[in-house]
């Protein structure tokens, strides 16, 4: 067997009565295509429910399969503590799919938290599944911080499993959408939010997969959105299959967006290996991209790939230009993979003899020693996208007044405190949220009275 079917649902607590107490009447066609969804699982018979969390364990750079042979959980958190569960989790398809993970070294497994309640973002469709169907265990599954691509990977990998098996599988992929619809709503109101829901509830009514990937985070953040990592891991079990797909609600009456569909696989389709597309188009930009570095890049690059893989510190080569022979300045290295930072580091003055070893020097810390970060791996090296900021000499300011984001860095500065950020950064539209930022990565608390200065930057791609 196979994965059966899989259903995007919502998970708002005040769709179960006994939370909404009469509130509920506000998303009466959200619960009533959840029933229907509740009743599709039911007819299906699944001897195993995967179930992806937002509100699981969640960590930056692991994918937590909640381990053991059982868990419980109750909306007691919302006044609901009568509404109860106790789930049997099934525990040979999680050392299945553990298994697999360590075979293929990917990062999923039970590692981590032993965290045994059940979250709501669990329980909210189980309250529905239950009331239609007592069978099947269940699978737990947190998201990560990792790119969409590796999401893919693990709806591959959760299919592959289901298969070895032999298992009747349905996944319910648990994720509210923007949380940012409304004036009203909770989290206020932002553009991104309607834009989001409308593209999000456009592309899984029409289960094209592959644009799940064109939704990059900076633009996923403003939205304040919850669940699309929860539908691209559902998306990555289809890999090579034809989907119907059945748009069954969306409403945005409370400010947060509650979108239900439904997939069910219709046989092979070589033209939908999202993945590997989407891999393919990735490769050639980058490539496209990599011919266009200039020095201060290729210099970074040569940097970054000599240490990750283990080599001694390079040499200035020959033939660069001069400027980075001559000139001192600090210089900032930033590395992106599949659209996220993966490390940045850099100096506000220079602490070495000339540019050029400046940039080496930060490109190997931000490569291994970014704390924020695990180190880069070898496998990792394609797909990096690589720049450098030289920065010109601070200068001091009266006030927030003089900055301007999109030309100017800011360093802030309390006692020994000193913070800095860069500037024309995606995401940081205002002075406030620049100086705000800098405060944070300083450990200032921000609105603190501070000294500021603001830098210019050269930045080489």
């Amino acid at each position: 067997m196979s994965v059966l079917a899989a259903f995007m649902v919502p998970h708002p607590p005040m769709i179960v009565p006994q939370v909404g107490k009469g509130s509920e009447a506000k998303i009466r066609s959200t619960t009533e295509a959840y029933e229907q969804a509740a009743e599709q699982i039911a007819a299906l018979e699944p001897d195993v429910i995967l179930i992806t969390s937002p509100h699981s364990v969640m960590y930056s750079d692991y994918f937590h399969i909640s381990p053991g042979k059982r868990a419980k959980g109750s909306f007691a958190d919302f006044r609901a503590g009568e509404v109860r569960f106790e789930e049997t989790y099934d525990e040979e398809f999680v050392d299945r799919l553990e298994r697999l993970a360590q075979e293929r070294d990917f990062p999923a497994g039970t590692l981590g938290e032993r965290d045994r309640r059940l979250d709501h973002g669990t329980m909210v469709p189980l309250y529905f599944i239950r009331e239609k169907y007592a069978g099947g265990r269940i699978v737990r599954i947190g998201l990560s911080g990792l790119p969409l691509t590796r999401h893919y990977e693990l709806g591959m990998l959760l299919r592959e499993a289901v298969e070895e098996l032999g298992r009747r599988a349905v996944i319910v992929a648990s994720g509210d959408l923007s949380h940012k619809l409304q004036s009203y709503g909770p989290y206020g109101f932002a553009p991104e939010g309607p834009q989001y829901d409308e593209r999000i509830m456009d592309v899984c009514g029409r289960a094209s997969f592959g644009e799940l990937f064109d939704f990059d985070e900076t633009f996923c953040d403003r939205a304040a959105e919850c669940g699309h990592r929860s539908f691209v891991i559902m998306a990555g079990a289809f890999d090579g299959l034809a989907v119907e797909a059945h748009r069954l609600s969306h409403e945005d009456v409370t400010g947060v967006g509650y979108g239900i569909c439904t997939f069910y696989p219709k046989g092979e389709d070589p033209g939908r290996h999202f993945l590997q597309k989407h891999l393919q188009e990735e490769e050639a930009k980058l490539k496209e991209r990599r011919e266009a570095e200039d020095a201060f890049v290729r210099l970074a690059r040569a940097s970054v790939e000599n240490a990750v893989r283990g080599g001694r510190r390079l040499t200035i080569p020959d033939g660069l230009p001069e400027e980075l022979l001559s000139r001192k300045a600090g210089a900032f290295v930033s590395i992106h993979e599949h659209g996220r930072l993966r490390g940045c580091i850099g100096t506000i003055q220079p602490v070495t003899d000339c540019l050029a070893e400046e940039i080496m020097g930060n490109a190997v810390s931000a490569s291994l020693r970014d704390p924020r970060f695990d180190p880069i791996t070898p496998r990792e090296l394609p797909w990096l996208e690589i720049s450098v900021d030289v920065l010109g000499v601070p200068e001091p300011i009266a006030s927030q007044d003089e900055l301007d984001v999109k030309r100017y860095g800011v360093i802030v500065t309390q006692g020994r405190k000193r913070g800095l950020l860069l500037p024309d950064l995606d995401g940081v539209d205002t002075v406030e949220q620049q100086v705000e930022i800098a405060c944070r990565k300083a450990g200032i608390t921000p609105g603190s009275r501070v000294k500021l200065e603001r830098f210019e930057v050269v930045r080489h791609h």
